[in-house]
């Protein structure tokens, strides 16, 4: 006899139609799997440069939807028991998991929440010949998708318990979140946040109405401060993830997207991935209505909690987390959210910082507006997959979620800093040129024409010269960029006594070496002119072309900085009887100029 739910024989569980399928774990089993092990990456899993495999669901898809066969066992029973005391019977399916299909579908996001819009991001999609949407959750009143599970798990409270308070520990988003549905339903809220979160999250929160306190150096210890406090002050805790509310609501997402685009071309949905409720209250509603979609999960690699889960297939904790997305920073993903993942993830990506900033860049250039690290994972991650997964069909189409935008000003800077390298379109030189005269011009003549974007040199010790060069890479493609790269250190190492090294990828010189350039020296008759010149194409090379051929440089700094107007700071060798007619000369290069020399910095930090 069927199943009329799969055709298969009764007894049978399908997945991908397959009957070999894994048993469903219990929670208990779940939770004693926790494990601190960091395993190599396997299935579903990739790493930075390397392919992302594809991974099969190894789990029943029935948890997903309303099943018609009856599994009455003293397990199912046993898990019924537990999720009782989240739902109501209605919402729980004859296994004893959470019917997310039908708390999706009568979710209470919409009393406060907007459907945001699925936008065409046409820089992005011309730019990988595919059809890109954005589905731009940071146009929600709190920037971010966290109000929907916050507001949804609070709005089916107990008002005979909630009359004392909520209280939760989050990064920053979910805070906001809890506080604005606080101050809705007119619940007291405490939020227990990170020392380390941006002032622009938890003024957010006290400006809402919530009671911030600051507590401890991540999200784990605030997770633990708050237990204390739901212990002491019988306030409820309201989950940042783990929660079959808090998951539908965020569900809520990827019902509204299927109805915004059209299911038969798309191929795939790019969600960051922090404790997993996004990835999975989306997922469990696209797998039921278009199981052909994929569901790709995208981390940093140095917070990569699912990624090391899925391919350990069992919750790993991490001993250390990046920051950088710190809305996606946590140690471990929920024991329920992994449970989904399990089923419904197709894939996770890991991006680097520097891919991360440049999804920030793209986008902007698309929206105008600024997301937040966290934010720009999906867009990262979609990115590479497309690199990575190559078709001639320009219009597949590609979903990434935009999940928030609640981002310091000053994280700015570091942004701007490093998007350019994430999208490949700057590299970053250890030049070692020949310390005599004419090597300087060389050098110039062996990079040209490329945009030098940076340019630090310090005289050391008349034997050979370390340049630190960046240089502005316009081919069309990433393939293109690497081959005009490959070309231009060519081009370096055939001019006599050079060579150069490609530190692009190395965050030494990245955060550090860039800016300490240079050191003391001894060399005599060195004065020190900064000039101003109009940040245009061709102008640094022009300075540089009019200075060359009569004067010793032994100090040179330059950054492109974005302004109208470029800087240069330039050691200049010249005898004090000569210096009237250096000045009349660098007076008719028709730049503005300062001498430094006698400046207390330059002699404390440059002069011996």
């Amino acid at each position: 006899m069927s199943d009329p739910t799969t055709g298969k024989p009764n007894g049978s569980t399908v997945v991908n139609g397959s009957p070999n399928a894994v048993p469903l774990r219990s929670a208990a089993a779940a939770a004693s799997s926790t494990s601190t092990t960091t395993p190599p990456n396997g299935n579903g899993t990739s790493s930075p440069g390397r392919p992302t495999p594809a991974r099969t669901p190894s789990v029943s898809g029935l948890s997903r939807t309303e099943s018609l066969v009856d599994f009455a066992t003293a397990e199912a029973d046993e898990r019924a028991a537990r999720v009782r005391k989240l739902l109501p019977e209605e919402f729980i399916l004859p296994n004893g998991h959470p019917d997310y299909l039908r708390l999706i579908l009568t979710s209470r996001v919409y009393e406060v929440c907007k459907e945001t819009s699925l936008s065409h991001a046409v820089n992005i999609s011309n730019r990988l010949e595919c059809n890109v949407l954005l589905k731009r959750e940071d146009e929600q009143p709190v920037f971010s998708f966290k109000l929907r599970g916050a507001y949804n798990k609070m709005a089916h409270l107990d008002p005979a318990q909630s009359w004392r308070g909520v209280v939760c520990s989050s990064a920053g988003n979910h805070a906001q979140g809890v506080a604005y549905s606080a101050r809705k339903l007119k619940i007291p809220a405490t939020i227990i946040m990170p020392e380390g979160t941006p002032s622009i999250k938890h003024k957010n929160v006290s400006r809402m109405g919530g009671h911030v306190v600051l507590h401890g150096p991540d999200f784990d210890a605030a997770k633990q401060e708050c237990a204390r406090r739901v212990q002491q002050d019988g306030l409820i805790d309201i989950p940042p993830f783990d929660d079959p509310y808090v998951i539908a609501g965020q569900g809520t997402i990827g019902m509204e997207l299927l109805r915004q685009t059209n299911i038969q071309k798309l191929e795939a949905i790019f969600c960051c991935v922090g404790g997993g409720g996004l990835i999975g209250g989306i997922g469990v509603y696209v797998k039921r209505i278009a199981p052909h979609v994929k569901i790709i999960g995208v981390e940093a690699y140095d917070a990569n909690a699912m990624v090391q889960s899925l391919a350990k297939g069992e919750r790993v904790v991490l001993k250390e987390v990046g920051l950088f997305a710190d809305g996606a920073a946590v140690k471990a993903v929920g024991e329920e959210t992994f449970r989904i993942c399990q089923e419904v993830v197709d894939e996770v990506i890991q991006v680097t910082t520097d891919e991360t900033c440049a999804a920030i860049k793209d986008v902007f250039e698309d929206t105008r507006s600024i997301v937040e690290p966290a934010g720009a994972l999906a867009v990262a991650g979609l990115k590479k997959y497309v690199a990575q997964n190559p078709s001639s069909d320009p219009t597949r189409t590609l979903v990434a979620i935009t999940s928030g935008a609640n981002m310091n000003f000053d994280r700015l800077r570091f942004v701007a800093e490093r998007a350019t390298l994430g999208e490949g379109k700057e590299a970053l030189l250890a030049v070692e040129i020949p310390e005599r005269p004419g090597s300087f011009a060389e050098l110039i003549d062996a990079i040209m024409p490329h945009a030098v974007t940076e340019f630090s040199y310090r005289y050391n010790d008349g034997r050979a010269a370390n340049v630190l060069l960046g240089l502005s890479l316009t081919a069309a493609n990433a393939a293109e960029r690497v081959q005009q790269l490959g070309n231009l250190m060519a081009r370096i190492a055939s001019t006599e006594g050079m060579h150069a090294v490609d530190v692009s990828g190395d965050e030494l010189a990245k955060s550090h070496i860039r800016y300490l350039m240079g050191g003391r020296s001894t060399v005599p008759h060195e004065r020190l002119y900064m000039f101003n010149f109009p940040e245009r194409p061709g102008a640094l090379d022009k300075f540089l072309a009019t200075l060359r051929p009569r004067y010793s440089i032994s100090l040179f700094q330059y950054r492109n900085e974005g302004s109208d107007i470029g800087k240069v700071l330039t050691g200049i060798l010249c005898p004090d009887a000569e210096v009237g007619e250096l000045e009349t000369y660098l007076s008719e290069i028709g730049y503005p100029w300062v001498d430094c020399t006698e400046s207390n910095v330059f002699k404390s930090f440059l002069r011996n």
